[in-house]
This record gives structure tokens, sequence and C-alpha cells, in this order.
């Protein structure tokens, strides 16, 4: 039975779709526990999306991409996701690292950089986050002081996805402070630029095989032709950037709430109690109901909104947040009400929904919280 989400997919997206679902599913899913225990970088999983030519595939055909629609890259998220919710960030983080490029790179730089990112000979990573600026990017504290033809760097990134791994990291520095919206630059920072260095790799409740690093800038001597746009720029580059990531953050959260519901279903199928299939007791029934639906009506949104930015070219910020905040709540509530449906084999490991439940925690924190969302929609909505 068609879904009414199937509407919006094409037939190459289909096909790309389907090609991801089957490398989840043959080379993803099976090591996804093992990942996850021994919060391993999942270097194998990385080398298959790089030969099936998946890093490639939001990156335009004229810098080695595929030139896919957003839609293609959704999907492609969401099918990762439903299986490792590990391996699904690392491969957004590499797209999301390459968007500064995208937004605001010359073509030279795009000709520089984004190739080897495309494919998946080098590894990207977006540096924004510091010890007292997340949500807030206008109160990043990091500082670019420019003297001849380069900027020197000091500051401090954390929570950077990819971040030991990176060689390319899109820094966001200050270069006029007080200057507000107007005081931040973006550069490409390069791994082996002396003062550059990893400080620390963090431990997580979930995304566990995900490298997530602090950065330390002490004196790196960035030159001119690493700063992406105009001095001044960084901020509405940066907005722009998310209201693009937020929408790869939604189909990855789809994607776990997928992956969760499928256990969940499967097991009220086969597990018995009082004598018949647990699915067959109205309490299960109305939790996996809810569940599809929640299901049903996120993507439906998120694939609509997709087909929109590709039409008409606009970040559509309102609806972008919209999307991520809606798929990330539905993750969190559906992979609780799967724990819930397994019962007592749902808090084991070995079930695999107590780790997608881990990991759906943090669809709703990073790429903007929730709450930041919705002050974002709100304001929208005010006419702010």
């Amino acid at each position: 039975m068609m879904e009414v989400s199937d509407q919006f997919v094409g037939d190459e997206e289909r096909l790309i779709r389907d090609t991801a679902r089957r490398l989840a599913r043959d080379k993803i899913a099976p090591r996804a526990v093992e990942v996850d225990e021994r919060a391993e970088f999942p270097d194998d999983h990385v080398a298959a999306l790089a030969e099936l030519g998946f890093f490639g595939l939001a990156l335009p055909e004229a810098y080695g991409g595929a030139g896919a629609s957003t839609l293609s890259y959704l999907l492609a998220v969401e099918e990762l996701a439903r299986a490792c919710g590990t391996t699904s960030l690392i491969y957004m983080t590499q797209t999301n690292g390459a968007l500064t490029l995208l937004v605001a790179g010359s073509d030279e730089q795009r000709q520089r950089w984004l190739p080897e990112l495309a494919a998946g000979e080098k590894i990207a990573a977006l540096g924004l986050s510091e010890p007292d600026a997340g949500s807030d990017v206008a109160g990043l504290g990091t500082r670019a002081v420019r003297a001849g033809d380069a900027y020197t760097l000091n500051g401090t990134k954390v929570y950077i996805t990819n971040g030991s791994r990176a060689d390319l990291v899109a820094v966001y520095a200050a270069t006029n402070l007080g200057a507000g919206h107007e005081s931040l630059s973006a550069f490409v920072v390069e791994k082996g630029m002396p003062g550059f260095r990893v400080a620390k790799i963090e431990k997580k409740m979930g995304m566990r095989g995900s490298d997530t690093a602090e950065l330390v800038l002490e004196d790196v001597r960035v030159p001119i032709e690493n700063r992406i746009g105009p001095e001044g720029a960084g901020f509405r580059i940066a907005m722009a950037v998310l209201n693009k990531s937020r929408l790869s953050c939604a189909a990855q959260a789809l994607g776990i709430a997928q992956g969760a519901f499928d256990i969940a279903l499967d097991y009220a199928g086969q597990r018995r109690a009082f004598g018949r299939p647990i699915g067959q007791h109205q309490a299960v029934q109305l939790l996996l109901a809810d569940m599809y639906i929640g299901l049903a009506h996120a993507r439906a949104y998120l694939y609509a909104l997709a087909r929109t930015v590709d039409a008409d070219g606009s970040p559509h910020g309102k609806e972008a947040s919209v999307a991520k905040t809606m798929c990330s709540d539905l993750a969190m509530r559906v992979t609780t009400d799967a724990v819930q449906v397994l019962g007592g084999y749902g808090y084991m490991q070995e079930a695999q929904v107590e780790r997608m439940m881990r990991d759906a925690k943090v669809t709703q924190i990073y790429e903007g919280t929730n709450q930041i969302q919705r002050v974002l929609i709100a304001r929208d909505l005010l006419g702010r």
C-alpha cells in the first residue's frame, strides 16, 4: 500500500532510498550494537558510504557531487538513521561541514575543497558551539584578528561532531567584537595548522560511535584565502547553514523513530501474553497506532518541505524549525513508547530500542534546541 508521503518521491529518489536501505540493512545494521557498545568510530561504514558516492549526494556536480535533490539526501539520512544513529550523524555532519562553502564560498574555494569531501577522501566538521555560546550564535567568543594576508584565531569549540577526524572545520569567529550580528566571520581551518588541536573526546549518552570533540585554537594562522564570504557575514552564513542542517536533523530523527517502530511492531506480533500476541491487546494497539500516526504526519511534512525548498530555493527557516522540532519530539516519544511495548526486554541492550531512545534525545538538542526552535517559530509568526 502506497503511503501518502510516497507521492513526493520520484523514481530517482526512490532508487537512492532503496540503495541506502540495502546498505543500512546489509552493512550498517549488523554492527550498530557493537559500534554503540564500544563507542567505536565506524570506519567501515564511512568507507562503504564513500564507495557508493553518498558523501557527494547533496553536493553540486560541478564539484564532484551528484547534484541530487534535497529529498534524495534526506531519504539517505533517514534510512541510515533507521539502522544506526551514529552512522547517520557522521554522514550528515560531512554535508553540514560543507554547507558553509555551499552557502558562501567562492568557486575557487569550492573547487579546492568540495571534490575531496564529495569523494569521502576528507572529513568535514562544523565549528560553531563554544563553552559559553551554543544557541546564541551571535555570542561566540572565538576571536579572529587580521594581520596582513592572514588571520590569527584563538578560542575553544565544543561538542564538535567529527571533530578529531575532520580534515576541514568550518569555524565561526568574531572579527569585530561588539558589532552584534555583524561581528562574526567564517573560516576553513585545516587539520595540521599549528596551534589547532583536539583537547578532549567526549563520552556521551547516545550517538556513542560518532566522534564529538573539544577543539582548541591557539594563535592559529589562517590565510585570508580560507575566509568564507566577506568579513562580518558569519552570522548570516551560520543561519543559512542551520536552516539547511535542521532538515537533515529532522530526517535523522524520523529514521530513528521508524527503526524503533519497526522493532516494536514486529515484537507486538510475536510476543504472547494472556494466551495471545500482545498486539491484540488494546493498550498496545493504541501505542502502535499513535506511533504510526506521528510518523505519517511528520514524514509527509518533511518530504513536502524538501520539495518546496528545491522548487523555490528559499531556506524556509520557520518551516525548517517546525520540521526539526516535530520530528525530534516524535523520535523521543516513539522510541520511549517502543521500549514500553517491549517491556522488560526493551530495557535490555539486545533489543536495540534503548539505544535508539538514547540516540533520539540529542536530536532535540543540537542544531538549536527545540525550545529555541519554538521561539524562532513564534517570532516569525509575530512578524519579529
